[in-house]
């Protein structure tokens, strides 16, 4: 029994699918980034609105990666029989339930932002500011979702350099118009968090302009034909139902549990909202090589276990908690090293915000470690391998179960610093590595999804 593969082809196609989905990650974290340091700039205040707005963005990003991930899994084991039509199928599914989950979310959004955005946060003054982000944004929803899911099913396939292109194009188009609308630039009226919000409608619409380009016009593999991509098959939904959906819920659980925790946060006071927002930008941005391994992973061990490889698969998963344990050290070293760096970008926010940013990713430069590892063994090994719904009920054991009504406790009952609070949200990326230690290594997880 190896501990560590010596399969080149392994390496090869891990590194070059996360070395792509890593880039790919960065730049669209970069784009929340540049939203941040520009808004942050403009108003303390606008910055609260735009953070808490961008929970919607967060819960419909969650849905949409749910779906990704639901048709990645189970389209990896059909890549790796080589056999496309029944990818096709899963694709169609999965957009269908996508625009219809996205509209839901829009006309909610569009009707009541302020009654939305109340339920994160009871200052009158954030609320008011996010409302003027979100009636514009909202118009962004569907687009994005579509734009996530032909990315996942183009990941699914191992083509993933459109991704880190499309990226790069809608980080240029948000940087510049954010520059030119947040600010009075260039004879351009002071348009400010509205501003911000045109900025990433206009970079979401630019993104699947590309991606249906590039799958009209280059790809060689998927071949989506578009009359056809709503065209439902009862085989293949209920397929997608049994493995796909328990990915969905399971991301959609974590969403509007990453809510009820900003919903938390965003009752004990401005100065911890803003501290929160910078903590979490970050913490994106350090982390996107641990979630690139992930889902690459997912892709990797699919494709084994969709050809039948079931000890390649096995002694890849041995190779790879040790990849995730080191990427978890090395990430947490990274995220200590650019802590000042990055609130020093913050020019508008009070002392106070500052402290407890810094004191917040400390805390994460902890948390880190285990979000490498047991987070990859779940979402990449576990949902690889075919064992969907092991993660959701694994979250709403450690996240429902545990860690919110602990942190309602200590928060609003034993009236605990907002520190000791933070410290409490993100106490479950320790807690599950337990879990993730024993679950890989029984190898229950190996699943055939395929028909």
């Amino acid at each position: 029994m190896r501990i560590i593969t010596r399969d080149r082809s392994f390496y090869r196609s891990l590194f070059r699918l996360s070395g792509a989905i890593v880039l790919q990650n960065l730049i669209t974290y970069s784009v929340n980034l540049a939203d941040n340091v520009m808004i942050g700039r403009y108003a303390e205040a606008a910055l609260n609105g735009v953070s808490i707005a961008n929970q919607l963005q967060f819960l419909l990003q969650m849905f949409a990666g749910g779906i990704a991930a639901g048709i990645s899994v189970i389209a990896a084991q059909y890549w790796g029989q080589r056999r496309v039509e029944p990818i096709r199928r899963i694709v169609s599914v999965g957009l269908t339930l996508g625009l219809i989950g996205s509209a839901a979310l829009t006309a909610a959004a569009v009707i009541t932002p302020g009654g939305l955005l109340g339920i994160l946060t009871n200052s009158p003054k954030v609320i008011a500011e996010g409302a003027k982000y979100v009636r514009i944004v909202a118009a962004s929803y569907c687009i994005f979702t579509v734009s996530q899911i032909l990315l996942g099913a183009l990941r699914s396939v191992e083509t993933v350099r459109i991704g880190f292109w499309v990226s790069v194009v809608s980080l240029v188009i948000n940087v510049s118009l954010n520059y030119i609308l947040i600010f009075p630039t260039f004879g351009t009226p002071e348009l400010g968090i509205r501003g911000a919000a045109i900025a990433t409608l206009v970079s979401r619409i630019a993104e699947l302009a590309l991606i249906i380009v590039y799958l009209v016009f280059f790809d060689k593999k998927l071949r989506l034909k578009f009359s056809e991509v709503f065209l439902l098959q009862k085989s293949y939904v209920r397929d997608f139902l049994k493995s796909g959906l328990p990915l969905v819920l399971s991301n959609v659980s974590w969403g509007l549990a990453m809510s009820i925790q900003t919903a938390i946060i965003g009752r004990l006071g401005d100065e911890v909202i803003s501290a929160n927002s910078i903590a979490a930008t970050v913490f994106q941005i350090v982390s996107v090589v641990i979630y690139g391994t992930a889902a690459a992973t997912s892709v990797v061990i699919g494709k084994a276990v969709g050809a039948g490889k079931t000890e390649d698969a096995k002694e890849y998963a041995r190779t790879l908690q040790l990849i995730y344990v080191v990427l978890g050290i090395l990430s947490s070293a990274v995220l200590f090293a650019a802590k000042g760096p990055v609130i020093s970008l913050y020019s508008s926010i009070s002392d106070e915000s500052a402290r407890m940013a810094n004191s917040f990713i400390l805390v994460l430069c902890v948390t880190i470690v285990g979000t490498a590892y047991q987070m990859s063994c779940l979402t990449g090994i576990v949902s690889g391998g075919g064992q969907t719904g092991f993660v959701f009920v694994n979250d709403l054991i450690f996240m429902w179960g545990i860690v919110l009504p602990a942190s309602l406790l200590a928060a609003f009952v034993l009236e605990l610093s907002p520190l000791a609070v933070f410290i409490c949200l993100k106490s479950d990326q320790i807690l599950k590595c337990a879990v993730a230690v024993v679950k890989v290594n029984r190898f229950t997880w190996i699943r055939q999804l395929t028909r």
